[in-house]
């Protein structure tokens, strides 16, 4: 009777270790932390908490580590963030360049882009003040450069737009996203509506803001999105026709 009785606890042990008897084998193996893994965990807080949020400490926690083990692959936040901004270009489709179609091909990139940046809140913030030496960052550099030369555009005056257009991509997807974050709390009021501006500005002292007053409509029309390829399309009109800038002396600082 003890040897039926211990057969099954003996079959149920066997269960629960490994060949060469270690029960503790059965745990499966940690994954190896990786560039890649470490990419998507701060991916992963930006877009469950937002950029404020992201630290090397958080991007630890969420992989089940500490800062330690990150530092075996990275230099410190900044090479993060040049990683966050990699992985946002590696999803952006360039198009071959077409001289006949160039100006609709710059305007399609750039809205990709805005809305990868969109999609995780703040992470532009990651593309503002560095040099982009990411692969894929370069990667969409180079076409949407080659855009522009196939629009005809100087080659000084095409770097010089590709920055200046760059920067207002970075900063019109953080202030959209600084908007929608505090949209989210009831105690920041002073987020308005176009309705409530509109009412504002048209109770305005008509002698003090004579034109704000008149003009009411005007100042506050238009959506996010629409204010948007509107200034893109001013950076693109005429710039066949500019006299090409002075050669370069400085150091572009956004994509």
């Amino acid at each position: 009777m003890t040897a039926v009785a211990s057969d099954p606890q003996r079959r149920r042990a066997a269960r629960h270790a490994r060949p060469d008897g270690d029960p503790a084998a059965s745990a499966p193996a940690k994954k190896p932390i990786t560039v890649d893994r470490i990419t998507d965990a701060a991916l992963q807080v930006v877009a469950t908490e937002g950029y404020d949020a992201l630290t090397v400490r958080r991007i630890a926690a969420v992989l089940g580590t500490g800062p330690s083990s990150l530092y075996a692959h990275i230099v410190n936040k900044d090479d993060i963030d040049d990683l966050l901004v990699g992985r946002i270009c590696a999803g952006i489709v360039l198009p071959e360049p077409d001289p006949a179609a160039w100006r609709d091909q710059i305007l399609d990139v750039y809205a990709q882009l805005r809305d990868l940046y969109l999609k995780y809140p703040g992470v532009s913030r990651a593309a503002l003040g560095m040099v982009p030496t990411n692969l894929d960052a370069l990667r969409v550099r180079e076409g949407l450069f080659a855009i522009l030369l196939a629009g005809g555009v100087a080659p000084q005056t095409a770097a010089w737009v590709l920055d200046a257009m760059s920067l207002y991509v970075s900063a019109y997807a953080l202030e959209q996203s600084l908007v929608q974050q505090r949209r989210k709390h009831p105690d920041q009021e002073w987020v308005l509506s176009r309705e409530e501006l509109l009412r504002r500005f048209t109770a305005l002292p008509a002698d003090t803001f004579p034109h704000t007053r008149r003009h009411a409509a005007e100042l506050t029309s238009g959506s996010g999105h629409e204010r948007f390829e509107f200034t893109l399309a001013l950076f693109l009109d005429n710039l066949t026709q500019l006299r090409p800038p002075p050669g370069p002396h400085c150091t572009t600082t956004s994509l």
